[in-house]
């Protein structure tokens, strides 16, 4: 239902959902399935970049959901009502360390885990 909310209201509706950071839409293709998804994700900005975490919420191991680094062909995000391709990365050490206090800031979910179990 999220998907389909956010998708036929522009965003207006599960973009900000009380107490979570803002979502975004990632469309991909499964790494081991081969099958195109939709999933809603939590997401900052930095810059003209979007940053996702893949941690489940900061579990140890990171979720099968979260796309490979590099991405592949067609991967598009949705902030709001903009669509645009994306090709996803993993941040460099510099990067996780500038970045990783806003993301605790943004979700105070991650707080107290670590930068380095995350993608």
């Amino acid at each position: 239902m999220h998907v389909l909310a956010y998708r036929v209201s522009g965003g207006l509706v599960g973009r900000r959902i009380p107490g979570l950071p803002p979502m975004l839409l990632l469309d991909h293709v499964g790494a081991r399935s081969g099958k195109r998804r939709t999933n809603p994700l939590a997401y900052i900005e930095d810059g003209e970049d979007l940053v996702i975490v893949g941690s489940r919420g900061g579990a140890p191991a990171p979720p099968g959901l979260v796309p490979q680094p590099g991405g592949s062909p067609g991967d598009d995000g949705q902030v709001a009502s903009r669509r645009t391709a994306v090709r996803a990365r993993v941040a460099t050490e510099a990067e996780r360390t500038r970045l990783w206090p806003k993301v605790v800031a943004t979700y105070g979910g991650f707080e107290g885990t670590s930068s380095a179990r995350s993608e």
